[in-house]
């Protein structure tokens, strides 16, 4: 805070509003005497809160500049009457934003810019208005009540902007207090005030150590004597309403806040960001107006509310170098399915009961309950032992076990890790959250053995900040759970063996008290829950406690007293002589243990030792409603919305009961213990599974369900084989005996007992003929299983290895079947074996292979490489992985330091590609050939060690199993008879994880961008995505392409056919980001639905999907040309886009989108050249298309199929075209004179049109009508090339009304209701009011226009292109030919611009050395500065008549420094030069060093001088400082300056003094190199190039640039004798390297971090070109040349603009 403003500022007085010098006033503003506060008061009056108004500072160029953290508004509203204030903030970005609020809003609502909170006014107390607030809460909403009551509003501006934007506060820019209300003051500081205490109070209560003062004198209002302070006035805070919210049950200001009155009884509250949350006592009032603010504020329904967040991260991999970068960027594996193989101890409902979370092992899972979709949280690493939600499900608290165990925090919507942290406890058994989240409470052992509570405050979690310990006890008592009571963060009960206690955090300390237990305190209690629900008339302790234990009781135990009100017990079903078992009840007698209970507002659930989960009534009556189950049901657990009961079983099963329709699904079935193996059958998609549970599963992997279960009670199995051709797999088990058994018949068919000790290896032959056996005895058995009645051929004694566990996977076969292989008969040894005959072929000593050990090494896992490939792998105990040749033995190559420990599992693809490798907990994917830096990636998620890995047969998945089962996404894979570079990932291997009872899911990740939750993903930009006529999509190798070209309707520029080098799928180096411009020569190429926030605009052929609360970008590639049009249906699912002819094709291109997922669906052909106009009819069946004034044709296309429907042909053409949205076959077009009406009448498959063609009236003249829309009633408005609207009657086809409402073309027109909104040529959009048109249409053609009014009037930049508004016509969006899109609203006479672009090309871009800003110059005279992190315009400089050519930004070593020495040069057409100071927005200097346009500019290395060049070919040099020129270089004079560019050099190096080395390049294809020392006023020429060329008549640009990585090199590309890239050396004076080129480049850029370089085409080409490999990636999406490429300082982006269009490319590969 500025010491002028400390401690605070009256802002009234400082600025001297009575004077309105520094403030303005409009309307009806006057002062009077207040009697309330005895003094002078402004009081604002009028209908018209726009009109009428105090405003600070007096204009919107001016700036208040006040930085306090907090504002304070002392005002009044008046009775009856709605008021405003707006508050305009900026950020540190300098971005503003408009803060509102009004008790006018009836909800939240937010914008990139915009806040607008409701306000609730509150009544004087002991009102009837206060006392019957709650039986008329709607009647709060609105005007103020008619004794509303002064009131001092505190809004903490900091934590609006963080919580609501995440944008950091920088000053508060201007005020605006607009009718009706009365104001005393403002006042800004960084203090927080406490109203109604006295300084000597706050001395007492310590209130300073809190950061709280009392109110000063100045701000205060009059107290009479013996009164309070809260009993007169009301004190309203932005931070109060925050915890309320927390404190009733819900957080209001997280959800959708509303500005409500703090009223007594509420404590003194501290900085939620600075401070941590103390506890909130709230009084009945308060509690009422929290309850109603509730009321207002949540959504009517929230299943409407959640979105399904799909994360969609985009590949890349280069082929050289790939693994050392791949660790990090690329993933082969992504997991996705995991099935739980341990018990689910725990299970929660999601907020919106349409989701339960549990943990498997240490992975915790998300499942919808109707999809069976999933999401999965990966990060612990050994398993979770519990799980808690906070109350809305937003934040998600784990724990895993082990010696310290780790908590993490997550953010549940988006699957993020906010925090994580160690609990210096042993293994935490129990977690809670608060239900606001703001504290996790956890229970677990320390070092001693001894219990211990601890209790943190993670309030600060999402806001980035830290989790600190609160509280902690230590107590001698078992406690089984303990939960945090919903209504108070600081109270917390437990349960435990022979207890339940209450505990309470106050002062930092944790204390605790025993409940009074009587005849029950030898109870072991297991589970408790609180009483729900609320009534006003009982303190919110007031509720009952319920506890169960093992002994079957349920005390009712009676929270605020501390006192047992009931106790009951479940007792065993009594057996009837109907041999029908009797409902429970409560009595005497033995009882049934009950693991678990929760209770709703209107019934409890309990699970139970007997299997059973019993519904209840409150009072225990009788159950009302059960479900048996296999085992002991764990827990249980009641939906939020009281109509679903989750439960968890100890036999592994999860399941709920739907209490309506009384039916139990099952979710998830599991084992129960570790699985020892596994085996996939192919052809049917099956996998089998034994465990040490002794059951062995068979899995259906398709729909992720099983189908068999198999219990060995008596002996375990222990491995699994399935037969490769008919459904039978075999089983060894640990007795010895191996058996087959037949899942078509379900029945046993062999049982052989040939081995003494358990099986560790079993498997059958390729062709299904033979068998394999192996036991821990060294016995070998071959068996014949060409019939299902399977015999033993031969057995072998003692060959297999006795002395090391190798089980599962004991036996190895090759992949022709003729090679057998396994350890033994030592473990030293390694034997290969005749599969046929098991005659050995070749033994060999792995032990003598390493001859620098000092230990024996000995095998442990074996597994045969492809055919041909012919190698043996053999993990040893050394950790290494030994590569042998099959046939001889010999040692082809080793890996070392595989894993930690040692490998417990070896598998290799079919392709011989890729190696699979488990061990220490992880799986690991190695490139087989080993040919890289780093060879593997590593993927963690089993908590336990894996025991086997394996690639699915159709090579797409990968298995892991141990703690779990793990099914994994390959996303590596070859398709069959397609050749590709290693490593290449498609565009639909996105990463996914599913559960076995799934079918789908994605998996959060940490380092994985996030989408916006209803944008559609992004599409990859760089390769081509072909489809047939029927619209499948195909993804072709970029060889295979080019030869179907004629096929597909998805390709690109044809002169790309033979030249282009696109990148593989998944392995482009770049991927775009965010696009910058929009397309102002289209119409109607803008659509927003307000119902959805569905909002889509196209740049360019670039379709941009745009989320307007985060300002994320997704982007629809395909389009060959510039799109003219967009149409979306009216259920916002599918969108519509034109463009012109591209790619050789004869007619222009329509792409049909899905709005879901963002795939192009259907491309269709019609119209010849554009198409001017689209639209659905309003049932969403039928599109119709019209061509522009060449085209002449009306198309109709069935949306089912888009197949045509009909078309026909006009003699004049057709500028727009609407549906009747009364009647679907309506529908009306406007062009040369009059409107054609249309009926659309279907007979079976043939449709048929009916056209009526109506004149306009004589009196309106021959015009051109150019728009058109119709209204609800009947009516249908067109608007004229002169600026009048003509209403017609759609019963009767006639126009009976005309006004004049502009002066120029009326290009949009929009109609609800009583209101229509029309914009034009001539830059206005106009609001009007046509409530009488409809009275008028009974007059006929004799009707005036002197009943429409014009309500009200903007003036944009531009002519209106498209527009789109909400039903009531209140807000839109609105684009102009500007490149401009606005957001409009007229109920606050505001437009904001939301998207923002150049008219004409862009010239240059530059960016600030910090790289948080760039500028942008364009043929618009415009200096644009963008803020690099959200892309939006920050200030633009213009300049009349005059085009910006060229720009640069002062260097960060500019004398000047800091942040004031931050500036940006721009050359204009005039030849003037002018430096712009972006902390001040304004020009500091303008120069004329030339006399006709510059081309190039450029600061030296030190900032000290500008280097400027002409069309003329002279070089200027000039000095900022001073404005003089210090001389001009005349060496290129005549022609034309391209390139300056200048950097650092060693003072004496290239034997000349100077520490700057600059170079200048002309159009005549000469480059000079200069040396200066500015300082000593020296500049000497070092080099001088030409490059000859032939002639010709246009001549693409001579581009040159020093290499970042060698400054004493020079790139240089130009038109020359040959397309190539030049490499000279300063030093070797000669050219050293060259790289060819399919074309001549019209850009250059090379990045300053690696070696990249970056050229656009006038082709439309982008390329990047990797200057350490020398591999080439082309990238499409531009509608021009490519004339513009810049790389950002760090080389982590690149701009490339293609005429107005700029593009932000991100560099994933580097």
């Amino acid at each position: 805070l500025a010491v002028w403003q400390h401690p605070y500022l009256n802002v009234f007085k400082h600025f001297k509003v009575e004077e309105w010098k520094r403030s303005t006033k409009e309307g009806d503003v006057t002062t009077f005497m207040d009697k309330t506060l005895k003094g002078t008061v402004y009081r604002i009056r009028g209908s018209i809160p726009a009109s009428n108004y105090i405003q600070l500072p007096k204009t919107s160029t001016q700036s208040l500049g006040l930085t306090g953290h907090y504002l304070y508004l002392l005002f009044k509203p008046m009775p009856a009457k709605y008021f405003v204030v707006h508050l305009d903030v900026t950020t540190e970005d300098n971005q503003v934003v408009r803060i509102s609020f009004s008790n006018l809003f009836k909800e939240f609502k937010s914008t990139a810019t915009w806040l607008q909170f409701p306000f609730i006014c509150g009544a004087a107390k002991g009102s009837v208005y206060e006392c019957t607030a709650r039986a008329s809460k709607q009647d709060l909403v609105g005007v103020a009540p008619a004794n509303v009551r002064w009131t001092c509003l505190m809004l903490d501006l900091h934590y609006i902007l963080s919580m609501y934007l995440n944008r950091r506060y920088s000053y508060l820019k201007s005020i605006k207090l607009c009718s009706n209300l009365l104001v005393k003051n403002l006042y800004t500081s960084d203090l927080l005030f406490e109203p109604g205490v006295t300084f000597s109070e706050a001395r007492q209560a310590k209130l300073a150590f809190h950061g709280i003062s009392p109110m000063p004198r100045e701000m205060a209002f009059p107290v009479p004597k013996g009164e309070n302070w809260h009993d007169r006035y009301d004190y309203i805070s932005e931070v109060a309403v925050q915890l309320c919210g927390q404190q009733k049950g819900k957080q209001i200001i997280g959800k959708s806040p509303t500005l409500c009155c703090y009223h007594p009884g509420v404590q003194a509250l501290e900085d939620p960001i600075r401070h941590l949350p103390r506890p909130v006592t709230l009084t009945k009032a308060v509690r009422d107006r929290v309850s109603l603010i509730q009321q207002i504020t949540s959504p009517k329904d929230l299943s409407k509310c959640l979105h399904i967040l799909i994360l969609c991260v985009s590949m890349c991999a280069s082929t050289g170098g790939l693994f050392s970068q791949f660790v990090d960027s690329c993933r082969i594996l992504f997991p996705v399915l995991a099935v739980t193989l341990a018990f689910v101890l725990q299970a929660l409902w999601t907020k919106n009961s349409s989701a339960v979370v549990y943990p498997c092992h240490a992975v915790i899972i998300t499942m919808q309950i109707e999809t069976r979709e999933q999401r999965f949280f990966i990060g612990h690493t050994d398993k979770v032992s519990a799980l808690a939600f906070n109350g809305n499900s937003t934040l998600l608290a784990s724990a895993q076990m082990g010696h310290l165990s780790m908590v993490r925090l997550w953010d549940f919507q988006k699957g993020t890790c906010l925090s994580m942290f160690k609990t210096h406890v042993h293994s935490v058994s129990s977690l809670s959250l608060s239900y606001s989240g703001a504290v996790l409470c956890g229970i677990g052992k320390d070092g001693h053995g001894k219990t211990m509570v601890v209790v943190w405050n993670t309030a600060q979690v999402n806001h980035g900040g830290e989790v600190v310990v609160l509280a902690k006890a230590h107590t001698d008592v078992d406690i089984q759970t303990l939960k945090i009571a919903f209504f108070d963060d600081t109270r917390m009960v437990s349960c435990g063996r022979d207890n339940v206690r209450l505990w309470r955090v106050r002062s930092g300390v944790l204390r605790s008290c025993p409940v009074n237990l009587g005849e029950y305190h030898s109870l072991e209690f297991t589970d408790l829950a609180f009483e729900q629900g609320h009534s006003a008339e009982r303190e919110p302790e007031d509720r009952t406690l319920f506890v169960c234990s093992r002994s079957g009781h349920i005390l009712e135990i009676d929270y605020k007293n501390v006192v047992i009100r009931n106790a009951r017990r479940l007792l065993p079903s009594q057996i009837q002589h109907s041999h029908r078992r009797e409902k429970q009840t409560f009595n005497s007698g033995p009882g049934i243990a009950i693991n678990s209970i929760s209770v709703s507002s209107t019934f409890c659930a309990t699970a139970s030792e007997d299997g059973y989960l019993r519904l209840w009534p409150l009072d225990f009556s009788a159950v009302f409603l059960e479900a048996e189950h296999e085992g002991p049901v764990s827990a249980v657990s009641i939906s939020p919305d009281s109509l679903k009961v989750l439960c968890t079983t100890s036999t592994g099963n999860l399941g709920y009961l739907d209490i309506q329709s009384r039916g139990y699904s099952t979710l998830m079935r599991s084992h129960t213990d570790s699985i020892l193996a596994f085996s996939v059958e192919g052809l049917r998609k099956q996998m089998a599974t034994v465990s040490q549970d002794n059951t062995i599963r068979i899995w259906d992997l398709v729909s992720m369900h099983q189908l068999y279960d198999f219990t060995a009670s008596d002996e375990m199995p222990c491995a699994v084989a399935f037969h490769p051709a008919q459904q039978i797999f075999a089983c060894g088990f640990s007795s010895g005996v191996v058996r087959t058994f037949s899942l078509a018949a379900s029945d046993l068919l062999m049982e052989h007992k040939q081995h003494r000790g358990a099986v560790t290896g079993l498997t059958f032959s390729p062709d299904g003929n033979l068998m394999f056996s192996s036991c821990s005895h060294g016995t070998l058995v071959l068996y014949n299983c060409a019939t299902q009645k399977s015999h033993v051929i031969r057995v072998l004694g003692n060959v297999v290895s006795q002395d090391a566990e190798h089980s599962p996977n004991a036996l190895a076969l090759s992949g022709d079947g003729h090679l057998l292989t396994f350890v033994g008969p030592s473990k030293y040894t390694v034997t290969v074996m005749d599969a046929h005959s098991l005659d050995e072929l070749l033994r060999i000593d792995v032990s003598i292979l390493d001859l620098d050990s000092t230990s024996l090494d000995s095998a442990l896992r074996l597994c045969f490489a492809p055919m041909p490939v012919g190698h043996l792998l053999v993990s040893t105990s050394s950790n290494k992985i030994l590569v042998l040749d099959a046939k001889t033995g010999r040692l082809v190559r080793e890996v070392s330091r595989v894993h930690k420990l040692s490998c417990s599992s070896l598998a290799l693809s079919e392709d011989a590609r890729y190696l699979l490798t488990a061990g220490d907990r992880v799986v690991k994917v190695w490139d087989y050939q080993m040919r890289f830096d780093i060879n593997f990636q590593v993927y963690i998620g089993h908590s336990e060690p894996v025991r086997q890995v394996a690639f699915t047969p159709d090579q797409h998945h990968v298995i892991s199993i141990g703690d779990a089962i793990f099914l994994w996404d390959f996303l590596a894979r070859t398709p069959e008879g397609i050749t590709q570079p290693p490593f290449l990932f498609t565009e639909t291997s996105s990463e996914k994880l599913k559960d076995f009872t799934s079918s789908a899911n994605e998996v959060p990740r940490q380092s994985a961008p996030l989408p916006s939750l209803s944008s559609p993903p992004c599409l990859d930009i760089s390769s081509i995505h072909q489809a047939g006529h029927n619209g499948e999509k195909m993804n072709l190798p970029t060889e295979l392409k080019w030869s179907i070209m004629s096929e597909m309707v998805l390709n690109q520029c044809l002169f790309l056919l033979q030249n282009a080098l696109y990148p593989p799928a998944g392995n482009e180096s770049l991927k775009l980001k965010a696009v910058i411009g929009y397309n102002g020569n289209g119409r109607g190429n803008m659509v927003w639905n307000p119902d959805t926030g569905f909002f889509a605009y196209t740049c360019g052929c670039v379709i941009v999907v745009e989320d307007l609360h985060s300002g994320s970008q997704q982007h629809w590639l395909g389009h060959p040309e510039e799109i003219s049009t967009l149409a979306v249906s009216h259920d916002a699912q599918v969108l519509a886009s034109a463009s012109g002819q591209g790619n050789g094709e004869s007619r222009c291109q329509i792409r049909i989108w899905n709005i879901q997922d963002g795939t192009c669906q259907k491309v269709i052909f019609h119209h010849e050249t554009q198409v001017q106009a689209m639209a659905y009819s309003r049932d969403d069946r039928v599109l119709v298309t019209v061509g522009d004034y060449s085209d002449r044709t009306l198309a109709l296309w069935t949306t089912h199929t888009y197949d045509l429907m009909s078309s026909t042909h006009f003699s004049e053409p057709v500028h727009e075209v609407a549906f009747n949205p009364l009647s679907a076959g309506e529908l009306a077009c406007v062009g040369r004179g009059a409107v054609t009406f249309w009926l659309m009448e279907q007979r079976g498959a043939d449709i048929s049109l009916k056209v009526h063609k109506v004149p306009l009236p004589d009196m309106v003249g021959l015009v051109e009508l150019t728009s058109l829309c119709y209204s609800t009633n009947d009516l249908l408005y067109s608007g004229t090339n002169t600026g009048q609207i003509c209403v017609w009657d759609t019963q009767t086809n006639r126009c009976f009304m005309t006004w004049e409402a502009d002066e120029g073309e009326i290009g949009v027109l929009l109609c609800c209701g009583n209101r229509l909104v029309s914009g034009s040529n001539t830059k206005r959009l106009r609001l009007w009011s046509v409530a009488a048109v409809q009275e008028l249409r009974l007059k006929g053609s004799g009707a005036r226009s002197s009943s429409v009014l014009l309500e009200h009037e903007m003036t944009l930049d531009g002519t209106i292109v498209g527009a789109t508004f909400d039903d009531s016509l209140d807000m839109g969006i609105v684009g102009t030919t500007a490149g401009t899109l606005w957001y409009i609203n007229w109920t606050e006479s505001t437009s904001i611009r939301l998207i923002s672009g150049h008219k004409n090309k862009v010239n240059e871009v530059a960016f600030s050395p910090d790289e948080s800003h760039c500028a942008t110059c364009g043929e618009d005279g415009s200096v644009r500065v963008w803020s690099l992190a959200s892309m939006e315009l920050v200030v633009q400089f213009q300049v009349l008549n005059q085009s910006c050519q060229c720009l640069a930004w002062s260097p960060s070593s500019i004398s000047h420094g800091g942040a004031e020495g931050q500036h940006v040069v721009a050359g204009y057409s005039d030849g003037t030069i002018r430096v712009f100071s972006i902390p001040r927005t304004e020009m500091e200097l303008k120069m004329h060093p030339h006399s006709v346009a510059l081309t190039a500019i450029a600061y030296s290395a030190d900032g000290e001088i500008i280097l400027s060049g002409g069309k003329d070919g002279l070089i200027a040099v000039s000095c900022p400082r001073t404005g003089m020129t210090i001389r001009v270089l005349i060496d290129h004079k005549g022609s034309p300056i391209t390139i300056i560019q200048c950097t650092r050099k060693q003072f004496h190096d290239f034997g000349v003094e100077g520490g700057e080395l600059w170079l200048a390049a002309s159009s005549d294809r000469r480059v000079s190199v200069w040396v200066s020392a500015w300082l000593k006023d020296k500049c000497e020429l070092i080099d001088w190039l030409s490059f000859p060329a032939p002639t010709f008549s246009s001549l693409p640009p001579s581009l040159a640039a020093f290499c970042p990585w060698d400054n004493s090199t020079l790139v240089y590309v130009g038109f020359g004798m040959q397309k190539e890239i030049l490499f000279y050396s300063l030093r070797q004076k000669q050219v050293v390297e060259k790289i060819p080129l399919s074309h001549f480049a019209s850009s250059l850029s090379l990045s300053p971090a690696a070696r990249f370089l970056a050229m656009g085409f006038s082709e439309r080409l982008l390329r990047l070109i990797d200057c350490t490999t020398r591999t080439e990636q082309d990238f499409m999406g531009h509608d021009d040349s490519v004339h513009l490429c810049r790389f950002t300082p760090s080389g982590k982006c690149l701009f490339t603009a293609s005429y107005n269009e700029i593009l932000v490319w991100e560099i994933t590969s580097r």
